[in-house]
């Protein structure tokens, strides 16, 4: 096996789950059919889901679970560290499209040095 294939498998699988955060970006939170439908039918699983979104938008929750597994794991030696600042990618990707740019942003330049990091 190529030294090279688990970084070049990491950053397909990270793109197409930027592109999957995308497509939900613009299919679900901003498609203007949703807005007239979710107010008719609010009970649908795609209302409930897009007002789920819609509060951890708010909230920051997104952005905040990928900003703390970053930081922990930017002081963490080991696997453990690097583990975590995956965690933190993952999470943060979804974060910085939908929404929550300003932590997000901090988020994934602090889980992208973890990841870049010898040790």
């Amino acid at each position: 096996m190529n030294a090279r294939m688990p970084p070049i498998l990491l950053l397909t699988l990270l793109s197409l789950w930027l592109a999957a955060s995308y497509g939900l970006r613009f299919a679900l939170m901003e498609d203007s059919r949703w807005i007239g439908l979710c107010v008719d039918e609010a009970l649908r699983w795609e209302c409930q889901l897009r007002a789920g979104l819609g509060l951890m938008i708010h909230f920051r929750i997104l952005a905040w679970c990928a900003l703390i597994p970053a930081l922990v794991g930017f002081f963490l030696p080991g696997r453990a560290g690097r583990w975590l600042g995956l965690l933190a990618l993952i999470l943060g990707i979804p974060a910085l499209v939908l929404y929550t740019a300003t932590l997000a942003v901090f988020a994934l330049v602090i889980a992208g040095l973890r990841l870049v990091r010898e040790t």
